[in-house]
């Protein structure tokens, strides 16, 4: 055989294998850990070998990795097979065709077809792939080449490097389902919930905590008797028990405690000596690692500290438990005023205990964003004090208005969007055509 019809057949089985490797990588980024899951049950072929693949993201990461890096070499090869092949035969401006056509078959047999048939039939192709992927990645040398190879792409983006191949990014799962929630995939509920587990992993202790001037706490020289009244009015199962300054808690006062009290006959039984220990956290602990450790503790309460150790509030299991499944009621919650209303296209009535995040997800206000977590944090920055009954501030085309003020606090603001016309603008203005 000569040099040149080896050269031919090379390229066309070059061409075949990264048709076939094409085929692999989109049928292995699309396919999910459940869907493998259950491929294994039925007791198809290769899943075994594509559950060893999608197992494991540190491994996944080095599949791909192969299979991309192997995927260019043979695209390369072919090229340059057949650049070889029109060197020779081949002169003049025919060239130039001759490349233009070898672009568009790579592109149609090697791309276009097998990631299209693998978008079709990602199954099939995934499990099809699968043992020769996972054979590939076996290689030891292919290993070598990949790892230094990343690492000098690091090197290439500072700060933004990563030791690992492909990720998804929060981003991404957030745009995947409002594009299902608009295309009615996924109900509303669905769409709210996924954003709320999301931002849940970022969301800090301070931002969901009752404040302290909101807690209800009992004194230590409290009597079991007083302590249980105060229960049955507040409804609560657990109450804070302060000393001498209401910002010194010493503990949880629990109400089935207090019960076996006064069923014995203890009614004048001090609650320092029912008092349980309390578990205490920073304000800026993120309330996923939090609920945790509530878990794994069987903590239904803790309290919130800043950094110089002073009580700012206490938050339970139920607070956490509704940044993601939204507000819990029960029989015994008294009704409350809605925390957020619209009153008006451009109006709303807001609990200025509402975080500026939520604010933007349920009318896409933009307020801005400073050491303030809460709409009534922003009020107050505004004034540089707490505002009185009825004061207001115009803040980035927002009038924000103190709607309930308490003795240190803002309880509720009204935000009006202030429409601009065209008298507000500048007389040296170009005018706007229609």
């Amino acid at each position: 055989m000569s040099i040149e019809a080896a050269v031919t057949v090379l390229a066309v089985v070059l061409l075949f294998a990264g048709a076939f490797l094409a085929m692999a990588e989109t049928a292995l980024s699309r396919i999910e850990r459940f869907r493998v899951q259950a491929l294994v049950e039925q007791k198809r072929r290769g899943a075994g070998a594509l559950l060893r693949i999608v197992d494991d993201p540190d491994r996944f990461s080095g599949y791909l990795n192969s299979v991309l890096l192997t995927l260019l070499a043979t695209q390369i090869a072919v090229a340059t097979s057949v650049a070889y092949l029109l060197l020779r035969y081949i002169q003049g401006p025919v060239f130039i065709l001759c490349v233009v056509a070898e672009v568009f078959v790579i592109y149609v047999l090697a791309e276009a077809v097998p990631k299209t048939w693998a978008v079709l039939n990602t199954e099939r192709a995934a499990l099809m792939c699968s043992p020769v992927i996972a054979g590939l990645s076996r290689i030891i040398p292919m290993r070598f080449i990949t790892q230094p190879l990343i690492l000098v792409s690091n090197l290439l983006l500072p700060g933004k490097g990563l030791p690992q191949g492909p990720f998804i990014y929060e981003q991404q799962i957030l745009a995947l389902a409002d594009t299902a929630a608009k295309e009615k995939a996924i109900e509303s509920d669905e769409h709210r919930l996924i954003h709320s587990v999301i931002e849940f992993s970022t969301t800090v202790a301070r931002e969901v905590m009752v404040p302290r001037t909101d807690m209800v706490a009992i004194g230590d020289t409290a009597t079991a008797g007083q302590a249980i009244e105060l229960a049955l009015d507040k409804g609560f199962s657990r109450i804070p028990v302060h000393g001498d300054e209401s910002d010194e808690i010493n503990g949880i006062l629990f109400t089935k405690d207090l019960m076996r009290a006064v069923r014995d006959g203890q009614d004048h039984l001090p609650v320092s000596a029912l008092v349980r220990q309390a578990k205490y956290i920073p304000e800026t602990k993120r309330v996923a690692e939090l609920l945790a450790e509530m878990q794994l503790e069987k903590t239904h309460m803790a309290v919130v500290v800043d950094e110089y150790g002073t009580v700012v509030g206490i938050v339970t299991l139920e607070d956490l438990v509704e940044e993601v499944v939204g507000e819990i009621t029960d029989e015994y919650d008294t009704e409350q005023q809605p925390v957020f209303e619209e009153l008006g296209e451009n109006e709303w009535r807001i609990d200025a205990r509402m975080s500026i995040d939520d604010v933007f997800e349920r009318c896409e206000l933009r307020l801005p964003r400073g050491d303030w977590d809460t709409v009534g944090g922003l009020l107050i920055n505004a004034f540089g004090r707490v505002p009185n009954k009825g004061e207001s501030t115009e803040v980035d085309n927002l009038r924000i208005t103190a709607e309930v003020i308490s003795a240190r606090r803002v309880v509720r603001v009204r935000i009006e969007r202030l429409l601009i016309s065209d008298e507000t603008e500048d007389d040296d203005s170009e005018p706007v055509e229609a």
